[in-house]
């Protein structure tokens, strides 16, 4: 019997900037209609019917771009349209630029328990260089103020490999996360996008980016200073302490099913994989006719759902399990797998004891370019 998923991610597309690195779904929030798209995202999550939640993610866009009114409205109906009652983990993302002493008091009247702050790097030169307006001391006074307000459960994001970034940047910048006190990070190397300030200046060789070896001394260094530091590395782009995973995040990685609500957001659900759509008055419409805004959505065969199981579990330090893998798919891992595995455990970039598949750090460093080896051909 099919279960209905217990995780929803809820999606505001406004931005007070455009950040030079950045394709999400997004916009910039000058002139547009914020009142009527977060009434006609709470009619689609109604619609939606969802059971009581486990976790709840609003991302973005950047969702602390809206004012402190319309933060409460977003979410006070989200708690009385959605089941939160069991809520383990809701999480909102946020711009130290825009995270002001009203918003946190709005958060902190809410079911809210998480904040994952955009922090990207402390250099308040390189802030400016990647598009973002916020600045170094925004950074502590919205860590400070969250604390004062009784959030400990902290995540930033910061981005290295920058364009002209040192290894000395690099490593100010983590000693300035640790001394912050917070129990998770996210670190991500910089990827250029289609469509993105970015991309287009490196069209133009205008952009100068660390060479790959400096990109992996980078990650290397920022490996082993975290878990000299007391956090696991538990994910490629992800470090914890204790307790503090992301539960939302690794329920993704899980490969569990989930709710996406909202113009530009994705969802999966019943074995199919779906997309809203993004541009803003073409959701509006949506929902105002049908109740939803899918533009397309994809039934995925039971050798793509296999594909999607590891290219997603093998993300976690903890691996893939041979034997719920097994159960999952009803089918054996070693006659699909056998022989990639050991091709890659030859190239020093897996391990296995054949019951559990997992990264070694070289693997984990080259991330995705390890799962695209699962993918067989037809």
């Amino acid at each position: 019997m099919q279960t209905k998923p217990t995780s929803a991610y809820i999606h505001i597309p406004f931005c007070t900037q455009i950040c030079f690195y950045c394709d999400f779904s997004k916009v910039f929030i000058k002139n547009q209609p914020v009142d009527q798209y977060l009434k006609s995202l709470i009619e689609e999550v109604k619609a939606a019917d969802m059971p009581a939640l486990r976790t709840l993610y609003i991302g973005g866009g950047t969702p602390t771009a809206i004012s402190a009114k319309q933060l409460e409205y977003l979410l006070t109906n989200l708690n009385n349209y959605i089941d939160l009652s069991r809520v383990e983990e809701f999480t909102i993302e946020a711009n130290p630029g825009d995270l002001d002493k009203d918003k946190i008091e709005v958060l902190k009247r809410s079911k809210v328990n998480r904040v994952s702050l955009g922090v990207q790097t402390f250099d308040d030169r390189m802030l400016k260089q990647i598009g973002r307006s916020h600045n170094q001391e925004q950074i502590y006074d919205s860590i400070h103020r969250l604390k004062a307000a009784g959030f400990h459960n902290i995540s930033i994001d910061l981005i290295y490999a920058l364009p002209n970034q040192t290894m000395d940047q690099v490593k100010d910048n983590v000693k300035k996360a640790l001394k912050l006190d917070i129990p998770h990070l996210s670190l991500y190397s910089l990827i250029l996008e289609n469509h993105t300030v970015f991309m287009n200046r490196q069209r133009r060789g205008h952009l100068h980016l660390p060479n790959e070896d400096l990109e992996s001394d980078m990650f290397e260094y920022i490996l082993n200073e975290l878990e000299a530091n007391g956090f696991e590395h538990y994910e490629i782009s992800n470090f914890t302490k204790p307790g503090f995973e992301s539960r939302h995040n690794l329920m993704y990685w899980d490969n569990s099913e989930y709710y996406g609500c909202g113009a530009g957001a994705s969802g999966y659900i019943d074995g199919v994989r779906y997309r809203n759509r993004g541009p803003i008055q073409h959701y509006l419409k949506a929902i105002a006719e049908d109740k939803h805004a899918r533009l397309g959505q994809e039934v995925l065969t039971k050798q793509e759902m296999m594909e999607e199981e590891l290219f997603l579990g093998l993300r976690k330090k903890s691996g893939v399990s041979v034997a719920k893998f097994e159960a999952k798919f009803n089918t054996s891992f070693e006659k699909l797998y056998g022989s990639v595995v050991d091709d890659l455990i030859a190239e020093g970039l897996l391990k296995s004891d054949r019951q559990q598949i997992q990264m070694t750090k070289k693997g984990l460093f080259l991330g995705d370019t390890v799962a695209e080896r699962f993918i067989l051909e037809d």
